[in-house]
């Protein structure tokens, strides 16, 4: 296994929200970046414009596609000007995935294995739903939107993907898994080793990996800077909707083991809603000598 090479390990932060029209991921990306350790190699930051309190528009069935095309373009350029061996994604919501991993699988001639660790499968179409995070792995493998599917010059092999900790999925995205022939190793499949998928990298004899750590793939109710954590949400606001069970302690020896047995040129951790640390960053924004304090008025 080829060790990374800190000249050549691009770290890029992109605190994306539009994707999942969801403010909070912005904060969440930036946090993620606090808490990283320092990093040894360059380092770019996507520009992204802040949460302001206005309401995105759908364009062409997407929600706030221009300015999710304008990021696009601009995490392409950090790219290009590093030409990285390896890229380390901090976002953000998952749509901060598509150019740095269409990035890889060209770099790597088309021979880039990724896994997708996930508890939804980033599949969905325009036709299917709005947010454009939940297209992403689409995107990659050359399926959706035109314009993001035009970042893409060398679509990924669906016999190169993978999904670990995938739970139930929606009619539209299974009958599209079954369509390209996705492998996928539920929760339960992962939960004591990682067979399933040191067995898929053996038999695809692929080198370079690339691993989508979706942070909703967690069990919401063991970490709870999580989407399916949010304190302020109804009590049904989730129903019908595939939420995460894997642990930490399981994802890290997952990706452990696929460390060790091949060359890991690209991670992606993404969608980071630290609901504690955001209700104090508020907080502290009304307070006297720190922000704008609140006032009793007569």
């Amino acid at each position: 296994m080829t060790k990374s090479s800190p000249q050549t390990t691009l770290r890029l932060l992109m605190p994306q929200w539009q994707g999942g029209n969801n403010a909070p991921y912005h904060f969440g990306a930036q946090l993620l970046d606090w808490l990283a350790p320092p990093a040894s190699g360059p380092v770019e930051t996507v520009a992204v414009s802040p949460p302001d309190g206005r309401q995105l528009q759908i364009e062409d069935g997407i929600v706030g596609r221009s300015e999710l095309l304008a990021q696009l373009r601009a995490a392409e350029a950090c790219i290009a000007r590093h030409q990285p061996e390896r890229i380390a994604v901090l976002g953000g919501d998952c749509l901060v995935d598509l150019a740095p991993f269409a990035y890889l699988n060209e770099r790597y001639e088309g021979e880039l294995a990724v896994l997708w660790i996930d508890a939804h499968p980033d599949i969905m179409t325009p036709r299917d739903f709005s947010h454009a995070h939940a297209m992403v792995l689409g995107n990659l493998l050359g399926e959706g939107d035109s314009d993001f599917t035009s970042a893409v010059r060398r679509p990924l092999r669906p016999s190169h993907v993978m999904y670990a900790g995938l739970n139930e999925t929606l009619e539209v995205e299974t009958a599209m898994i079954a369509r390209l022939g996705l492998r996928h190793a539920g929760p339960r499949e992962l939960a004591s080793d990682s067979r399933p998928v040191l067995q898929w990298l053996n038999e695809i004899g692929v080198k370079h990996v690339a691993i989508h750590f979706d942070l909703d793939v967690l069990d919401a109710s063991r970490f709870r800077s999580l989407l399916f954590a949010n304190p302020e949400a109804p009590p049904n606001a989730f129903d019908g909707i595939a939420q995460g069970s894997m642990t930490i302690e399981q994802v890290t020896r997952l990706i452990g083991d696929v460390a060790q047995v091949a060359d890991v040129v690209g991670i992606g951790i993404t969608e980071h809603l630290p609901w504690d640390a955001l209700a104090m960053k508020a907080m502290l924004a009304r307070m006297p000598l720190l922000g704008t304090p609140i006032t009793n008025e007569a």
